[in-house]
């Protein structure tokens, strides 16, 4: 026996095993698609990664909480569909097997057999979602964007209180100091009703944030260009004495002090919700969340609408896991961020690193389901088209001419690997088991020699000696599992080994075909 047999041999098992992995992944493939494996494991990852090691007590608030994230338009428009009638009765076909198979399962968490894991009456889902697309949509759902908005609003809102709290109190001291001077009575008249105005102007700009017309630093500029028209008119009507101008000196250094420096203002008013206050919005325990929500009790607005539904979500669907995995995230941003702008794409980007290390993991758990599934569908082709390793090699050994033919068809196969597709390989793997007479089947040149029985004997079947042939079936079980692409590189590099080495390129090979077209 010398090396050249042995890799013939090889080489014929292996184009055999090419041939039946092929099929396998065809049968796999169709599987994952009637079931929706690939989209049912990232939906159940999603609600891994959002419940963490959650207690069973939530995790319907889990499912609920992902399914309406699945209930995004960013998320829907993932999971584009074909249109036309020909195209959907398939589909309708795989949903209906689909369904079946749901309502022999048991019913998840807060939901029924008649809803699938997509929620609701979904079919299907993606088998893929980018990281940003899901820091998004997370951060949308929970409402973290409104809920911050209302608390600025409310910040910004006692921020106006104090400040109109603190000239009103400057005026007053000076119409204390001032109350027997006849020559104030004009002024305190003319200077309220100034004050009522710089009231009134304040209030529109609080209402114009909370319309978002304008920013926060644009609020507080108008702000601040609202005081410098009221110390404007106090300066115009004061009388002329030194009481006046000291107060007017305060009315400028406060003015000074509150509104030449915008940061300073935010940062020292609280008025830009940090990375942390952030995350402690949607937390139903937090001082923050109480604020919130006891502020808007009174309100109607179409945005106090939108508040309530972000506190239905918190309190009825949002688990402690998710609070506190969006905590440790915000806590790693924080360092790195000054406004809440930063801070908000500080924390998507925590979320979409997170997702990423998530979807990793959840990856290789796929790949280990799908080999186990993939051993179970190569255990079950090797009993259906009773591929025997041993008998196989057995064949391969003793018969030349069977051995030639398929080292033949297996060289043409790996000399064309960089020309041909997937489909074309299929398709000569079809004609391959139509033209070439493998050592598989339960034919009964096949039986006679593994079993030494036919279907035209007159003995029985010997069930017993089928015994034997368990061990060559679990071996093409397992070889199969590896999957086409294993068997057609390996395939590629024994003929290789075979041919001592692979045909020339490029220059030489056009050179040596050239030659031979000339008799040369």
């Amino acid at each position: 026996m010398n090396l050249p047999f042995i890799l013939d041999v090889a080489i014929g098992l292996i184009f055999i095993y090419l041939i039946l992995s092929l099929l396998a992944s065809e049968i796999q493939e169709l599987i994952a698609t009637v079931f929706q494996w690939r989209a049912e494991h990232l939906k159940k990852s999603i609600e891994i990664l959002l419940s963490g090691n959650t207690e069973s007590a939530e995790e319907a608030h889990v499912i609920q909480l992902a399914n309406e994230i699945y209930n995004n338009p960013l998320v829907k428009n993932i999971n584009q569909e074909a249109k036309g009638l020909f195209v959907t009765i398939p589909r309708k076909l795989t949903w209906a097997i689909g369904s079946l198979y749901r309502r022999l399962k048991k019913p998840r968490p807060g939901t029924d057999k008649s809803t699938s894991i997509f929620g609701d009456e979904k079919h299907t889902g993606p088998s893929y979602i980018p990281a940003d697309v899901f820091a998004t949509t997370l951060v949308e759902t929970l409402q973290i964007p409104a809920l911050v908005q209302k608390l600025t609003e409310l910040r910004l809102k006692k921020f106006k209180e104090d400040r109109l709290a603190e000239i009103q109190e400057i005026i007053i001291k000076l119409q204390e100091q001032a109350s027997d001077d006849y020559r104030f009575t004009d002024f305190f008249s003319n200077i309220y009703k100034e004050f009522s105005e710089l009231s009134a102007e304040f209030e529109k700009i609080c209402w114009n944030f909370h319309q978002k017309k304008a920013s926060l630093k644009t609020s507080l500029n108008r702000m601040g260009e609202s005081f410098d028209r009221y110390i404007e008119s106090f300066q115009a009507e004061m009388p002329e004495d030194e009481l006046s101008h000291k107060y007017l000196r305060r009315l400028k250094f406060f003015k000074k002090d509150i509104f030449d420096d915008i940061e300073q203002a935010v940062l020292l008013g609280g008025l830009q919700p940090n990375i942390n206050e952030v995350v402690q919005t949607i937390d139903k325990n937090s001082e923050i969340y109480k604020e919130i929500k006891a502020a808007i009790q009174d309100q109607d607005s179409e945005a106090y609408k939108g508040i309530q539904q972000a506190f239905q979500t918190i309190e009825t669907n949002l688990p402690t896991s998710v609070v506190e995995n969006l905590s440790v995230l915000a806590k790693r941003a924080q360092a790195r961020v000054k406004t809440t702008e930063e801070g908000m794409n500080a924390l998507r980007l925590e979320i979409e690193n997170t997702f990423n290390s998530s979807m990793e993991r959840a990856s290789g758990v796929y790949k280990r389901n799908a080999k186990g599934a993939a051993i179970i569908i190569g255990l079950a082709i090797a009993i259906t088209a009773n591929a025997d390793a041993i008998h196989m090699v057995r064949r391969l050994s003793k018969d030349s001419a069977l051995r030639d033919t398929i080292t033949n068809s297996a060289g043409e196969f790996a000399r064309r690997k960089d020309t041909v597709n997937l489909e074309q390989i299929r398709e000569e793997a079809d004609e391959a088991l139509t033209n070439i007479s493998l050592p598989i089947g339960w034919s009964d040149a096949n039986l006679q020699q593994q079993i030494k029985w036919t279907r035209q004997s007159k003995q029985t079947f010997p069930y017993f000696k089928i015994l034997a042939l368990i061990p060559g079936w679990i071996l093409s079980g397992i070889a199969i599992a590896m999957g086409a692409p294993f068997w057609f590189d390996l395939l590629s590099k024994i003929v290789n080994v075979r041919n001592a080495g692979g045909r020339p390129h490029s220059e030489t090979r056009n050179v040596a075909d050239n030659e031979e077209e000339r008799g040369i």
